[in-house]
C-alpha cells in the first residue's frame, strides 16, 4: 500500500521542480505572485489537504470493511 507520506514526498519534488522552472522564467515580482497562487492550489491548504482527507477517508473505509 502506498502511504500518504510517499505521495506527498513525490508531490513536493514536482512542486519544487515547477517552482524552479517558474523562477527561471519570470521576473521576481511575477514569480512571487505565481508562487503564492501555486502553493495555495497545490500546497498544505490545497491539494495536500485534499489528499490527506481522501487518504483518511479511504483508511476509515478499510477499517470498516467497506470498498
Amino acid at each position: 500500500m502506498v502511504t500518504l507520506q510517499e505521495v506527498l514526498r513525490l508531490l513536493d519534488q514536482s512542486k519544487n521542480e515547477a517552482l524552479l522552472l517558474a523562477q527561471s522564467s519570470l521576473p521576481q515580482s511575477q514569480f512571487e505572485a505565481f508562487r503564492k497562487i501555486y502553493l495555495n492550489i497545490f500546497g498544505k491548504n490545497g491539494l495536500e489537504k485534499e489528499l490527506a482527507r481522501l487518504y483518511a477517508e479511504d483508511r476509515k473505509q478499510d477499517r470498516n470493511g467497506q470498498e
